[in-house]
């Protein structure tokens, strides 16, 4: 569906049935990282919304709004495989009309990681999602891990803004060479690809030395940014250490702590992530 209205009536003639809402919000280029985000959807919900937005807002001057991929009929196939109901496919126009002068931000969380270098981004992030909850009126919605910063925006503006949603973040899909499962994977080069897995690496490297007992976030963080250094083609965004909650920067590992990274290959950015220091 592109209609707000019509997708509000569908999902009011489920509830209606008896069915609970649940909400997968993507950019389409479906692959199975999404997939995993609508299979626990599904047992879990008896009515799956897969919104399909690739949200102009987020993407910055010199980003890769125009490049990025847009299959909707491989979407729109492997979505029925997986037995969505419904596919929220508006254009930019309906999602933004104009005169549109209402924003979300979630103003401290939206600072550092990502925030640091992709300036508006989060506000865009917030304000879309919002957007599509308003028009889903979800009781679940599913982000995935990999994506942590906007997993803790997201948290942090629903319940901020009391908004009566569940929200489920989900483990990190990788391919078996590690590297976390992305919709931009596919601007890399063969070189890249191979490459790419360093940063899985740093950061899996950096967990076991937290799990040996290694407590100084500044020495771990050193060891990951002279690993993504050394290797060929590979440019360092950042690479942090932050309280998992409130994504501040934390000296020694104590509670929850999320080590992320962002690291360019050409002008393609890839990021990554673990939690380390809690249950």
């Amino acid at each position: 569906m592109t209609s707000i209205e019509a997708t509000r009536e569908a999902v009011a003639a489920a509830r209606k049935a008896g069915l609970t809402v649940g909400l997968v919000p993507t950019m389409g280029a479906l692959h199975d990282g999404h997939l995993s985000l609508i299979r626990a959807a599904r047992p879990e919900t008896g009515f799956v919304v897969v919104s399909i937005f690739v949200n102009p807002t987020q993407f910055g001057p010199k980003e890769d709004l125009s490049r990025y991929p847009r299959p909707f009929a491989e979407d729109v196939a492997r979505c029925a495989e997986e037995k969505v109901d419904l596919i929220l496919h508006p254009d930019p126009a309906t999602m933004y009309p104009p005169g549109l002068q209402t924003y979300v931000e979630v103003t401290e969380l939206q600072k550092g990681l990502c925030g640091a270098t992709r300036p508006g981004h989060f506000r865009a992030v917030a304000t879309v999602v919002l957007k599509l909850f308003n028009i889903v009126q979800p009781d679940i919605a599913y982000f995935g891990q990999k994506d942590a910063q906007q997993a803790r925006v997201i948290e942090q503006m629903v319940s901020d803004l009391n908004v009566p949603v569940t929200i489920r973040v989900c483990p990190i899909v990788r391919a078996p060479d590690g590297l976390a499962l992305s919709s931009r994977n596919q601007y890399l080069d063969p070189d890249q690809r191979r490459r790419a897995t360093v940063l899985h690496e740093a950061l899996a490297e950096a967990a076991r030395a937290v799990a040996a007992g290694e407590r100084d976030a500044e020495k771990l963080l050193r060891r990951m940014r002279e690993r993504i250094t050394a290797t060929a083609g590979a440019r360092l965004d950042y690479a942090v250490a932050v309280d998992a909650a409130s994504l501040r920067p934390v000296p020694t590992v104590q509670g929850p702590t999320l080590f992320a990274m962002a690291v360019f290959f050409g002008t393609t950015r890839l990021i990554d992530n673990v939690v380390v220091g809690g249950e």
